[in-house]
């Protein structure tokens, strides 16, 4: 009688082929990482010495400087005396229960993180836009890197730059960048035919339509990429404590460990609040300069 196992049970690739490949792709990125983990290493070394001087910055600036200066750019981005009450509020808040000097080194990271992720997010959303094929390459690898488990970016980054922040950091940019990718590539496809037509034939060139017309009317459209991008960032604070990065992340990992209910709430709720001051901030720059341009377009 024929064997019908095969039926119910799905064939596998045999367990010892299995374990060589396995073997031999870590052999493989182990010899990489210690052939090359220097080099790439001191390629980040300016980033983390700007990191490290905007952390020393935000933590021996006086407390009320500090909130004086972030009250400050919150009313500048948007407008708004309620907002501002409400983050003075929350930082009084964190400094109140001690939570100022973890508070200030996730700004530190995240602000660095959005930049980092701002830099390289809107030429690559810009290259799609302009490029079919681009954009048929980069949007799979977009797919991945959105649906891919947070902690699986940590292995390869750990052995390859060990522990620290800059690990924390390219961890934090690949899980959050693709938003503001995505986003930008939309909002400059969405700009309207004819006014591309118009600025054309007024004698614009591709490099005039871009910084002149195209990227001031997807400006809406980026802004919610980078506010996407923010809570992201944000979201993966207490992933990256895993790996060195100090900041609100480790006393919440910490909570988890020892089962610290409090901390882990405290520190939790101030994650909270620095995201909703983020997301406030940003979605009111973003309406506010929705406004400039219908009135520019109206006009």
């Amino acid at each position: 009688m024929a064997d019908s196992s095969w039926l119910t049970k799905f064939p596998q690739m045999d367990r010892s082929d299995l374990l060589a490949i396995r073997k031999s792709l870590d052999s493989a990125y182990r010899d990489f990482s210690r052939e090359y983990g220097d080099v790439i290493e001191s390629f980040f070394d300016p980033l983390l010495t700007f990191l490290v001087w905007f952390e020393k910055l935000l933590l021996s600036t006086p407390w009320w400087l500090m909130i004086a200066i972030i009250v400050g750019l919150v009313f500048a981005a948007s407008r708004s005396w309620k907002l501002c009450a409400g983050v003075l509020v929350s930082f009084l808040l964190i400094g109140y229960f001690g939570m100022w000097n973890d508070t200030m080194r996730t700004m530190s990271i995240i602000t660095v993180c959005t930049l980092v992720a701002i830099g390289l997010g809107i030429p690559i959303g810009i290259l799609m836009a302009r490029s079919d094929r681009a954009q048929n390459i980069i949007t799979p690898m977009l797919d991945v890197m959105q649906t891919m488990p947070a902690f699986v970016y940590l292995i390869p980054v750990v052995m390859l730059l060990g522990i620290g922040k800059i690990p924390g950091v390219i961890a934090v940019v690949i899980y959050a960048i693709p938003p503001v990718i995505r986003l930008t590539n939309l909002g400059i496809r969405l700009v309207d035919r004819e006014v591309l037509e118009a600025a054309t034939a007024y004698g614009a060139n591709a490099r005039q339509r871009l910084l002149g017309v195209q990227l001031p009317l997807a400006l809406p459209t980026i802004m919610a990429g980078i506010n996407q991008t923010i809570m992201m960032a944000l979201s993966m604070v207490v992933i990256a404590s895993m790996i060195g990065v100090k900041g609100l992340g480790q006393p919440v990992l910490k909570s988890i460990t020892n089962q610290y209910f409090t901390v882990g709430l405290l520190n939790g709720l101030a994650i909270v609040a620095l995201a909703i001051m983020f997301d406030r901030v940003s979605q009111s720059y973003a309406k506010r300069t929705q406004r400039h341009m219908e009135g520019v377009q109206n006009g």
